[in-house]
């Protein structure tokens, strides 16, 4: 038995960075399955009240050269008052927005040691705050509907880190803070948030990835995990690795741990008994940070009795 066919038909989606790479993969897939497409990336904006990216332009010419619905925008996602006038257009154009993919990034890779902390700042600007004011501006549509899909963009270097990246890898992280305080605030709205970790060969990664990974690591090879994330049968607060053709799922564990009388309460103690803090057995996904508090609270009040 096959699952019900994915449609995104009278939905409209906003995909940030899709002039390129994973974004344009992304818009992509969505219109091909009937969505409607706000390309959006920053491109080489050209002059005027609304600015349009030559290669958001070509994407979305590419949509609607195959019976699809696009508009192309080059609003600058670090840009909140640029942001809002991307979304004012496609409400105005399309009177909705359904879907939002948070795809846009930049790198400025550098051991921290040797870092700017410009190009620290400007990377947590474009991933991070780029996300925020993408959000910021759809929500008050997407609560007024009861409905809304929201992807945004993490990484391997932010989960598990990678040499060269603490500005990219931090920005990668907080992603995941931010969906998890989201999914709380936002799953009685009828909005599903979740994570992409994906890996792909990109211009952004031109001679970081061999070329025989490389030719593995398409940026097709990532977007049915995005389709599926913003489908209308999406789970919620999930992280969804994908790569090469390849989908798995990141846990976020806490283990059971130990509870220490006040005598014993150590770091002696704590180094002697790391091993049992550390023993994965009975691990488990906790829902909020309230709820580890009351983790420890029943702990100690079984320890005493």
């Amino acid at each position: 038995m096959t699952n019900a066919s994915i449609s995104f038909h009278d939905r409209v989606a906003v995909v940030t960075g899709a002039g390129q790479g994973l974004g344009r993969a992304h818009a992509l897939g969505l219109a091909a399955r009937g969505a409607k497409v706000v390309v959006n990336d920053l491109g080489r904006a050209s002059s005027g009240a609304q600015p349009i990216s030559d290669t958001a332009e070509q994407v979305a010419c590419e949509i609607i050269e195959h019976g699809g619905e696009a508009i192309a925008d080059g609003a600058d996602v670090t840009d909140r008052d640029q942001v809002e006038g991307m979304v004012a257009r496609a409400i105005d154009r399309y009177g909705r927005i359904d879907i939002l993919v948070n795809n846009a990034g930049i790198l400025r890779d550098k051991t921290f040691a040797k870092m700017d902390l410009t190009d620290f700042r400007l990377v947590l600007e474009v991933h991070l705050m780029g996300s925020v004011h993408c959000i910021k501006a759809v929500l008050p549509h997407m609560r007024e509907r009861n409905y809304g899909r929201i992807v945004l963009t993490s990484s391997a270097s932010g989960i598990y880190g990678n040499f060269g990246q603490a500005n990219y890898g931090a920005a990668k992280a907080a992603m995941i803070g931010l969906m998890n305080v989201l999914d709380l605030e936002c799953s009685k709205y009828g909005i599903k948030i979740n994570i992409l970790a994906p890996t792909a060969a990109t211009a952004m990664t031109a001679g970081l990835i061999a070329p025989e990974a490389a030719a593995q690591l398409t940026p097709e090879s990532v977007t049915p995990g995005v389709l599926f994330l913003v489908s209308d049968n999406a789970p919620s607060r999930i992280i969804l690795g994908a790569g090469a053709g390849c989908f798995a799922r990141t846990h976020i564990l806490e283990t059971h741990g130990i509870h220490l009388s006040e005598t014993e309460r150590t770091p002696e103690v704590i180094a002697e008994r790391f091993a049992e803090i550390s023993d994965l057995a009975g691990a488990e996904a906790l829902p909020s940070a309230f709820a580890q508090s009351m983790k420890y609270v029943r702990r100690k009040s079984v320890q005493d009795g």
